[in-house]
């Protein structure tokens, strides 16, 4: 199970990971159609065609820099504390140089990296709906790209020292990460909040205090259609990220398939339920954000777990997928029209949590603990500075009238449905 362990990848393995990876880009899918569904059809054009803006920017940026910093090499930047190594940056090549002559492992490991970190750029997008900038958009992605995500990357796939827990402090196999809810959905989450902080509510969103407007998505269709796609990318995801990470023989990876399944179900069928037991029927978009909560969650514990605990780890998401969302807004008045804080950190945070409360190896809750701990306590601030000063250079968010308008017409000329007509909003009159 750990992930620092030599272990020999036979070509079987490498041509089925290979073969996975090409299928995970349909959870990118997904989750940008759920992004553009649940904003404003004024915005739906710029939503979508920002998807493919921030996902090129993030690879790139990932791919000339990032990379140097998740590789794990012999020159890794190192520091120690109390007699113990602390692995805290790679230190490979810039601009991809070698990658040609690298070991298969090695090579897939950076496809896979690649695909997670235009997924990270994709969530906070999400969030930022209809009032982020392009620009402001694609600079959030080039600093997730070139910095934030290859430092987690490195501490938890990279040999870092958050995979080193288990041997230096004894803690179970060290962190483990086989989907990427922290690098990936966790990490996402927490940038989404950050932007969400910076950036502000939507116009009119919360005229009063203690008030918030309903601003539904335009397009529940777009919605449900992409957590249907994303849950062919998630399976693919999970599958590959166990054989990467944890080691995980082919033979036991429909496990891994069972637990993405009954995660992402039984956190349906609780949303389902709270949001009628709640509202008196069932909310659409918030069971789409319960459906993606538990496959969140499923990334942290899909190849660690049982199929129960699978099965208990997606209810205890899809109860608390929709009330963190409810509490969010009316509480703590933060408009994420996506709901990624919740889907993608809340959710991540949990699973993360799960996997060492359920994981067989003693002390394994410690290690799990302990990285969502960092996301929490340094990678949230380390974030929230950088994208303030990001922000004091390059404004994240729209001027008014360019939200009045939509930010189709705005940033694109256009809309995404001609044919319609767009209505102002009451607080714009």
């Amino acid at each position: 199970m750990n992930p620092l362990t030599p272990m020999p990848f036979p070509e079987t393995s490498f041509a089925l990971t290979l073969g996975l990876l090409l299928l995970a880009p349909m959870a990118i899918a997904g989750v940008a159609l759920v992004n553009t569904g649940l904003g404003r059809s004024r915005s739906a054009a710029q939503s979508l065609l920002g998807s493919l803006v921030v996902i090129s920017t993030a690879v790139i940026a990932f791919a000339l820099v990032g990379a140097a910093i998740a590789a794990g090499t012999s020159a890794d930047h190192v520091f120690h504390v109390v007699g113990k190594a602390w692995n805290w940056a790679g230190a490979g090549p810039l601009f991809l140089k070698g990658f040609s002559y690298a070991g298969p492992r090695a090579q897939l490991a950076f496809l896979f990296e690649l695909l997670s970190v235009a997924l990270v750029a994709l969530i906070p997008w999400g969030s930022g709906a209809d009032r982020l900038r392009l620009p402001a958009g694609a600079a959030i992605a080039a600093i997730m790209g070139a910095v934030v995500f290859p430092l987690v990357a490195h501490w938890v796939w990279g040999g870092g020292w958050l995979a080193l827990l288990g041997l230096n402090f004894s803690a179970g196999s060290g962190f483990f990460d086989g989907g990427g809810a922290a690098a990936i959905h966790a990490l996402g989450g927490v940038a989404a909040l950050a932007v969400v902080w910076i950036a502000g509510p939507r116009q009119g969103k919360f005229p009063r205090e203690g008030l918030s407007t309903a601003m539904p998505g335009h397009n529940v269709v777009y919605v449900l259609l992409g957590c249907l796609i994303a849950l062919v990318g998630w399976l693919a995801w999970n599958m590959a990220g166990s054989l990467l990470w944890l080691n995980t023989q082919p033979s036991g990876l429909v496990v891994t398939a069972v637990n993405t399944v009954l995660s992402a179900t039984a956190a349906l069928v609780a949303t389902f339920s709270v949001t009628r037991i709640r509202f008196g029927k069932p909310d659409a978009s918030l069971c789409a954000n319960g459906w993606l909560g538990g496959l969140v969650a499923s990334s942290a514990c899909a190849g660690v777990v049982s199929p129960m605990a699978a099965l208990f780890i997606g209810l205890v998401a899809g109860i608390i997928t929709p009330l963190l969302v409810e509490l969010f807004e009316l509480a703590l008045s933060i408009d994420d029209p996506s709901g990624a804080i919740s889907v993608h950190g809340a959710a991540g945070l949990w699973g993360l949590a799960a996997a060492g409360i359920f994981a067989q190896q003693d002390g394994q809750f410690v290690a799990q603990l302990i990285g969502v701990s960092t996301l929490l306590g340094l990678v949230l601030p380390m974030i929230y500075v950088i994208f303030w000063l990001a922000n004091r250079v390059l404004a994240f968010r729209v001027d008014p009238d360019g939200e009045r308008i939509g930010m189709d017409l705005h940033e694109l000329g256009g809309n995404a449905y001609p044919e319609f007509v767009v209505h102002r909003d009451e607080s714009y009159r």
